[in-house]
């Protein structure tokens, strides 16, 4: 049922004038997703509320409230027609009543990691794309067939919503902009491992899927206490996100996977200067695709010791100083960092092996962002020791990865499996820091184990081998026209 009100959903956004894309279809549904939750989630809290004879005080005001705009039913649980809005009086309710007052959160809510303030963000952020009422209308009842109450629905919609941000990730002009492939990511946390107590974060937080996987894998990792599984919802998970868009979608993604009040914040992680974090906000873990190739501005490159207008470059910096010493991290960055010749490539790897332990590099084939085309590695490292020895892993497939060929997590499972050990093999091997160039800090991925075949013929014997094909060709034409024309 879920899955087609999705689809009805998506059906309908695209009649709409005001919605011309699958990012379109990502930011409108959002947020009316959003507010079902919210309303689903105000009738909960009240119903507790209740039994433990304790006053309810809900966040929206009665008449902002999905049950009292979007749909008004009667006693029997059927539609009222003659109160429900639709069409002009329903779209301008939205765009200058609805909107506005739930945008005017930001300015009133106590504290930045409040609900309140999370949807006054969203909603100072966003505006209504939808041009016709009666489309509207229609997208409203589709959201309103959903329902957030048990875990079982929860997690199909969160299913359902990460295949939403995945369609709309492979639309885009960067599929990694918004969508890091969920193999990988579960592969690098479970690389990772973080545990209870552990604080976890995302400088570039997109979608949220570091962040929502994290959460799953640490829930799943044993059973937890009431005291557990609260901190586990709102002390461990932090973010922050510079795009409008990618923040509502972050936001969301967590609330459907269980942490309903996300400490994600919209700003620009770079705008800070490192030299001013203090140990207090330093983290256990780093999980994060940061964007690739992005230039930043000159003003934004000074608030790092290495500048450069590379955006990777500028948020590896960034993650290094947020760690905690012993702190782990799990990143990834386009394969060409390791053996770039540019100033600001090799002072970064010097300065990761000097204060890190670089200990183990994935290389991903191409095409493992789809629509990207980019080829990148993944970084794991631990802050406080110098590296030593980097083992390596080359993930070779017997495909070509695309759209209808994806990664998929039994790619990664010799990876994992020969990590434990690092293992070598065809695919993997161990480079001693002792054995580099200290003057470029190469780090390139090289497989002393990959044999390249050598074409040991001379000049004439392969001009004889085309001239064999060639007259093959030749004939081979001939038979074919003596066919067509006897």
């Amino acid at each position: 049922m879920f899955q087609q009100t999705f689809k009805n959903l998506d059906d309908i956004l695209w009649k709409d004038a005001g919605c011309s894309s699958e990012l379109d279809y990502a930011e409108q549904s959002s947020w009316l997703l959003f507010l079902k939750w919210l309303d689903d989630s105000e009738r909960e809290n009240e119903t507790k509320a209740k039994l433990d004879n304790k006053k309810f005080i809900p966040v929206i005001d009665k008449e902002y409230q999905w049950s009292t705009w979007a749909i008004i039913k009667t006693a029997d649980g059927k539609i009222d027609f003659n109160k429900t809005l639709t069409g002009a009086d329903l779209k301008k309710f939205v765009d200058d009543k609805l909107f506005p007052y739930l945008s005017s959160f930001r300015s009133k809510a106590e504290s930045f990691d409040t609900l309140e303030y999370k949807i006054g963000e969203i909603f100072s952020e966003l505006r209504n794309k939808l041009q016709d009422g009666y489309t509207l209308r229609d997208a409203i009842n589709e959201v309103d067939n959903l329902e957030f109450k048990s875990n079982e629905q929860k997690h199909e919609l969160s299913a359902l919503y990460e295949e939403k941000i995945k369609n709309m990730g492979n639309a885009g002009k960067n599929g990694g902009e918004y969508y890091t492939p969920r193999p990988l990511i579960r592969t690098i946390v479970k690389i990772i491992n973080p545990k209870v107590g552990e604080t976890i974060y995302d400088g570039a937080v997109g979608s949220a899927g570091f962040l929502v996987e994290a959460f799953d894998h640490v829930r799943n990792s044993k059973s937890l206490t009431t005291s557990e599984l609260k901190k586990l919802q709102t002390k461990t998970f932090y973010g922050a996100e510079k795009k409008t868009l990618a923040y509502i979608l972050g936001i969301m993604n967590m609330i459907l996977h269980g942490i309903d009040s996300p400490n994600i914040v919209h700003k620009n992680t770079l705008e800070e200067n490192i030299l001013e974090i203090q140990e207090s906000q330093r983290v256990n873990i780093v999980l994060a695709n940061p964007p690739f190739g992005g230039k930043e501005k000159s003003q934004i490159q000074e608030n790092f010791p290495i500048r450069t207008g590379e955006t990777a470059y500028l948020f590896l910096q960034h993650f290094i100083k947020m760690l905690k010493v012993g702190g782990r991290c799990g990143v990834v960055i386009k394969n060409t960092f390791l053996s770039n010749t540019d100033n600001a490539s090799i002072n970064l790897r010097k300065q990761l092996l000097e204060e890190c332990n670089l200990h183990t590099i994935l290389d991903m084939p191409g095409g493992t962002f789809q629509g990207a085309g980019v080829e990148t590695v993944v970084l794991f490292f631990e802050k406080g020791t110098s590296t030593k020895n980097i083992w390596y892993y080359q993930l070779n497939l017997d495909r070509n990865l695309g759209k209808t060929n994806a990664l998929n997590e039994k790619d990664l499972e010799e990876f994992i499996r020969f990590h434990k050990t690092k293992q070598e093999s065809d695919n993997s091997w161990s480079l001693d820091i002792n054995n580099i160039n200290k003057e470029t800090w190469d780090l390139g991925v090289n497989n002393p184990n990959k044999v390249e075949e050598v074409d040991n013929r001379t000049p004439q014997e392969i001009i004889t081998e085309i001239e064999e094909l060639e007259l093959q060709t030749k004939n081979s034409l001939n038979k074919i026209k003596n066919l067509i024309y006897d």
